[in-house]
């Protein structure tokens, strides 16, 4: 397993090199840690739902480095485009009816998908340099508190290390379709 420094400029590298390769990355987030796999790699999404020891038929959202990057994968109506200029990037989730572009296996039977858009630099670049989204999932066994500090769990096949987070809310999660918007999730952005 791979431990790196947040701030260490092979950083961004040994993530990506990790997601090419179906591991998973644990990385900071502004929320939280979270868990990093390739959503188009059926094998290591399996992997993420056994470390996590969390049901098959739980959806989990995706992270992307662009609103241009989101719109590829979910359908965004005026009110949700509007919703993600406003608030992005930052900690809100947006769950949108999802696009014939994302593998079946992702997420599958659920016909919304939810989306987020990170401010840490990091999340970005890691995104932008591996050239398509990745899982964004809190990292943590389902049911468990979310983590705050860099732990070494089963499983995990690189660290990012950014340190003792501060012990932040989770991201706001709305759900829209079309023009109705409904907050599923309050978490630390207040809309």
């Amino acid at each position: 397993m791979d431990r790196v420094g947040l701030n260490d400029p092979n950083a961004v590298e040994k993530a990506v090199n990790t997601l090419d390769e179906g591991g998973i990355v644990m990385h900071p987030t502004e929320t939280c840690y979270g868990f990093a796999v390739d959503i188009f790699n059926e094998d290591a999404l399996k992997k993420l739902y056994y470390v996590k020891d969390m049901k098959s038929d739980k959806p989990i959202s995706m992270m992307v480095d662009s609103i241009e990057m989101a719109r590829e994968y979910g359908e965004f109506s005026d009110k949700a485009l509007e919703f993600a200029k406003k608030y992005w990037p930052g900690p809100l989730s947006i769950l949108v009816p999802r696009k014939a572009t994302l593998p079946e296996f992702f997420n599958k039977g659920h016909e919304f998908v939810s989306i987020r858009l990170s401010d840490l630099e990091f999340c970005q670049n890691m995104i932008m340099k591996f050239g398509q989204p990745v899982t964004t999932t809190s990292a943590n066994a389902a049911g468990e508190s979310e983590l705050y500090i860099p732990e070494v769990l089963p499983g995990i096949d690189c660290i990012i290390d950014g340190g003792k987070l501060v012990d932040n809310k989770p991201s706001t999660l709305v759900k829209i379709d079309g023009d109705k918007v409904e907050v599923l999730r309050e978490g630390g952005l207040v809309i």
